[in-house]
């Protein structure tokens, strides 16, 4: 045999998931079909064959779908001899991960020129090509979207506004993830601060609206929990003080006659998160000395179990004759 003996037909690899002939394929997997390097770069030739990524190819000639170029982003991320993950070994993330979550203020696939893969951070693996490496400490929870495995809107969102500058852009992804039901905004901020992009102008001030985006989406849903469920009418955003004394806080909503405040969570991890925390324990615990019971809500508790919320609420206002009397308090608008 010299150079000119034409290669011998072999069948392509076949999917372990459809049972076809697989449009792409690994130089490992290629190997452990019995293909060697040799003739797979004597394959690569105009219509045939196509290196995509090192390592990484296309068993047909044409050019790559969208599709193709995710599992290419994948398959190089997941060559072997790198050193074993801990966790999910790869998954899409950036701009692509939400155009995949459908985002509407996300590109299509096919207008964007980069593809973001998060691995885990032990893993020895660089950005090449078309395909950006992005690496975690610790890799969350893939969700999988028409069977690839993508980053959690929250870490999605962090991975795209890293690439980011255009302030217009920015603020529309933030916004899209929490008034679109995708996550509560703490989570948006946690992953923005763990990547240190709360430095950056633009991004702070698209987390100010993006809070109160969280804030009001948060108030509609108590009020909604009051009416949908036939709550007694509490008076709505109060300051409440003592008699000629201190100021006790404030509360998004209060029911003088059962001497119960519901309090809202929308605080966002910020560094000095721990001070915050403690601000409010203690105004709660000064609140339930003077005998106001204060029911703590969050945001996801509103959106995923508002019926169970409304029944914590009307347990508390029902307890009120069995317990002490409260000290009178005055009530301010606030």
């Amino acid at each position: 045999m010299n150079h000119n003996t034409p290669i011998t037909p072999r069948p392509l690899p076949l999917s372990p998931h459809t049972g076809r002939a697989q449009r792409l394929a690994s130089a490992d997997q290629l190997r452990a079909q019995g293909i060697p390097a040799g003739e797979v770069a004597a394959r690569c030739r105009p219509g045939a064959w196509q290196q995509l990524l090192p390592g990484v190819f296309l068993l047909q000639p044409g050019q790559p779908t969208s599709e193709d170029r995710l599992h290419a982003a994948l398959l190089y991320a997941r060559r072997t001899g790198a050193v074993p993950p801990q966790g999910p070994d790869a998954m899409i993330t950036g701009l692509a991960a939400l155009t995949l979550h459908r985002f509407s203020a996300a590109p299509p696939l096919t207008a964007l020129d980069r593809i973001d893969v998060l691995v885990p951070r032990t893993r020895r693996l660089r950005s090449t090509g078309w395909v950006r490496v992005v690496r975690a400490p610790e890799s969350p929870e893939p969700v999988e979207l028409t069977g690839v495995p993508v980053a959690p809107v929250a870490r999605a969102v962090a991975d795209a506004v890293s690439g980011l500058s255009d302030a217009e852009t920015v603020r529309r992804l933030l916004t899209e993830a929490v008034r679109g039901g995708h996550c509560e905004p703490g989570s948006v901020v946690r992953e923005l601060s763990c990547a240190r992009l709360l430095a950056r102008p633009h991004v702070v001030d698209a987390v100010d609206a993006l809070l109160a985006e969280g804030r009001s989406l948060s108030e509609e849903r108590l009020y909604e929990m009051v009416r949908d469920f036939a709550l007694p009418d509490p008076l709505w955003n109060v300051d409440l003080r003592l008699p000629g004394g201190p100021h006790l806080g404030g509360v998004d909503a209060y029911w003088p006659d059962q001497a119960v405040a519901v309090e809202l969570d929308t605080r966002a991890p910020r560094q000095d998160e721990d001070a915050l925390w403690s601000e409010y324990t203690r105004k709660r615990e000064h609140l339930e000395r003077l005998g106001i019971t204060v029911v703590h809500l969050t945001p996801r508790k509103l959106r995923e179990a508002m019926e169970q919320q409304a029944t914590v609420v009307r347990t508390a206002l029902m307890a009120a004759p069995d317990r002490q009397p409260a000290a009178y308090v005055v009530v301010l608008p606030r």
